[in-house]
């Protein structure tokens, strides 16, 4: 089974989104409070080094920040194949390069000239 458990604060906006993506992808979590709960703050830096938030800790996988990719990369690994189809972070595809066209000589020479009123 897996177990998710995000260390939070209350004004973190980055917990704010970890716990929205997680709910958006239907992840059922569990949240500490590291202000206000000591051993949950203790823990956090135990596991994570860190005393930033959000930390992640998705079976003892432990991620620091909002990564949604490393989030989605976690979970699947500890989820059965179907949910694993449900998880797959939706990719931007590149933006082509747009060419520049070239202007002529004559383009050229007819955009430079000015008109004599």
């Amino acid at each position: 089974m897996m177990k998710i458990t995000v260390y939070t604060t209350p004004t973190c906006p980055w917990c704010a989104k970890t716990k929205e993506f997680l709910k958006q992808k239907k992840l059922s979590y569990t949240e500490k409070n590291v202000v206000e709960d000591e051993k949950a703050r203790d823990e956090m830096i135990q596991k994570s080094h860190q005393m930033g938030v959000p930390v992640i800790d998705i079976n003892d996988k432990i991620i620091v920040g909002f990564e949604p990719e490393e989030i989605l990369a976690a979970v699947a690994k500890n989820s059965p194949k179907k949910a694993k189809k449900n998880l797959k972070a939706k990719r931007r595809k590149p933006k082509k390069a747009v060419k520049k066209k070239k202007m002529t000589k004559s383009k050229k020479k007819k955009g430079s000239k000015k008109k004599k009123s």
